[in-house]
């Protein structure tokens, strides 16, 4: 099972997380926020939402910008941090192919 841990922070005042499991996407936004205020709520938020435990994310991908310079350094922060503690990867994606789902 691929879970992967989706987190956009590139926007001023607006937060995204997403998580992926088996090709299933859902997303938490929040606006008028810091990043650094509700990141790692949100994070819980959709974690606790899809029953799924940090161990068992595989992958963490966050939007690499362009975008909001400390809004990148909160998300980049918290995505290693998390990366690090759960030995898992962590990649970067341009804007819009982080959270934004993909119609055909």
């Amino acid at each position: 099972m691929k879970n992967i841990l989706y987190i956009d922070t590139a926007e001023q005042e607006v937060i995204k997380v997403g998580l992926e499991i088996n090709g299933k996407k859902s997303e938490v936004k929040k606006e008028n926020v810091k990043g650094s205020q509700v990141l790692l709520v949100l994070i819980d938020q959709v974690l606790s939402k899809s029953k799924i435990k940090p161990a068992e994310i595989n992958e963490i991908t966050i939007n690499s910008g362009p975008g909001s310079f400390t809004g990148l350094r909160v998300g980049f922060a918290v995505a290693n941090t998390l990366g690090y503690f759960l030995n898992i990867p962590v990649n970067g994606k341009k804007v819009k192919e982080v959270v934004e789902p993909k119609y055909k």
